[in-house]
């Protein structure tokens, strides 16, 4: 079985923000993989299943707000004893461009609250991330942000990067992380 997590906050007012592109991502991958199907609470999330060539996927978008993304996370990890290589994290990353994809099969949080909380409820930090460009905030204060919309000059950059991210997701789930990071990391 394959997890795959999109990072975000709930509520319609978190819509189309930058913290939400792991949300965005997931979103377009159960149109793929699991269209009509109908999200349930689960994990202290959304959870939505799908059978990707024999294999069991399942979409997890945590309802806890981007910083307690590991309680949910954990659970599910535990619940199904996963092995980490096994989890995908779909998350926004500011030291990258707009819409500028890179894969990581492991690593720090690189202060992201979000990831660091997900590295304490599973012990460490040795699982796949998927990173989405959303820009540098500048002189804007971070918080500010990633809970902000995209502005005009970003639309097209943020739209092809989530199809592209999609289309990594799924490359990930049917390949693995090597043949994804060779297809879709910037310096490959």
């Amino acid at each position: 079985m394959k997890l795959v997590v999109g990072i975000g906050n709930p509520g319609v007012e978190y819509d189309r923000t930058r913290h939400n592109v792991g949300f965005d991502v997931l979103d377009r991958v159960a149109r793929r993989l699991a269209p009509g199907e109908v999200a349930r609470a689960r994990f202290k999330g959304a959870t939505l299943e799908a059978d990707l060539d024999g294999e069991k996927v399942m979409l997890l978008k945590p309802t806890t707000f981007v910083n307690r993304s590991g309680e949910a996370v954990g659970e599910a990890v535990r619940f199904y004893k996963l092995d980490l290589t096994d989890l995908l994290v779909v998350v926004d990353d500011t030291a990258l461009p707009c819409g500028r994809l890179r894969f990581r099969p492991g690593g720090g949080d690189g202060g992201h609250n979000g990831l660091r909380n997900i590295t304490s409820h599973l012990g460490g930090g040795d699982w796949c991330r998927l990173r989405i460009g959303i820009d540098s905030p500048g002189s804007v204060p971070l918080s500010s942000y990633v809970l902000g919309a995209f502005r005009p000059d970003q639309a097209d950059d943020i739209e092809q990067g989530l199809d592209r991210a999609a289309d990594a997701t799924e490359l990930w789930l049917r390949r693995g992380l090597d043949a994804a990071m060779n297809a879709f990391n910037p310096d490959q």
